[in-house]
């Protein structure tokens, strides 16, 4: 049984414009989605090439990630209604649907992948910090029962933060005995992935200037998505257990980052149909 100890209460964030209701989640990805894409936009611009694709990548991102998140939600949780709810997103289904989807954009427009998605790297860890705050905001994600000053409580969170919820959904244990009902206050995950969003950007935003071929920091990008969201696995409510103690996000994970150092390798160098950043004069 977990003390008693004093906490933050969190109550979902909404904004009511008139018969409009925008929600903190709402919000955050729409942000975060256009963080995204005018950043990538600059960053093209920077490097001398043609930015006017970035509005069909955007439009591809946010049909494909949002279409993956949900079908990867489903899949997961055996749940094939979850697909009409409005919460239930999964960052993995998210992240996947968004690459194929702007992948097709990007060869549809006759535009090499690894030149836009060298650009899109250090937003796309600017728009993973912004989006986490949406899942914050409403009470989403959160983490394992904590014991702590700095402990968060979601008691009108998605689900709440409740005992029942924690026991049933995501298979905490350790709350034997306690009230059905009550509000456990857990770690923050959403603001550690904040974070460590922040951090990923701010070095892929010191490494663009790179000199390896393009491409190469969207390797390094997979790397540091995969390491994060290893790390955070640890912390967060759930009971996925997969290949032995890892969850099935963390055994994604470990593909992913390996994928990344994969592909970081292939555009080391400069090359034969590996050009580099900096558009040819």
């Amino acid at each position: 049984m977990l003390p008693d100890a004093p906490h933050i209460v969190v109550q979902p964030f909404e904004l009511h414009l008139g018969p409009l209701t925008l929600t903190g989640f709402g919000l955050a990805m729409l942000l975060a989605f256009l963080v995204a894409q005018y950043m990538g936009q600059v960053e093209l611009e920077r490097r001398g090439h043609d930015a006017e694709i970035m509005g069909d990548v955007l439009v591809g991102a946010v049909i494909g990630g949002l279409l993956g998140a949900k079908i990867y939600y489903a899949i997961l949780y055996h749940d094939p209604r979850a697909l009409l709810h409005t919460s239930g997103f999964v960052f993995w289904g998210g992240l996947m649907g968004g690459i194929v989807a702007t992948a097709g954009v990007i060869r549809w427009r006759g535009q090499p992948f690894t030149r836009i998605s060298d650009v899109v790297a250090p937003g796309l860890a600017a728009a993973y910090s912004v989006g986490r705050t949406g899942c914050w905001a409403v009470g989403d994600d959160y983490g394992r029962p904590w014991d702590s000053r700095w402990a968060v409580a979601f008691p009108n969170g998605y689900p709440a933060s409740t005992v029942q919820n924690l026991t049933e959904q995501f298979g905490v244990k350790g709350l034997e005995g306690r009230n059905a009902l009550e509000v456990i206050a857990v770690h923050p995950t959403q603001l550690y992935e904040v974070a460590m969003g922040a951090l990923m950007f701010w070095i892929l935003w010191k490494l663009r200037d790179h000199k390896h071929a393009e491409g190469w920091l969207f390797g390094l990008y997979c790397v540091f998505a995969g390491t994060e969201r290893f790390i955070v696995e640890f912390f967060r409510a759930k009971d996925d257990r997969f290949v032995g103690p890892l969850t099935m996000a963390q055994t994604i994970a470990l593909l992913f980052a390996a994928g990344g150092i994969v592909w970081m390798q292939m555009r080391r160098n400069v090359g034969p149909g590996k050009p580099g950043i900096h558009a040819s004069v």
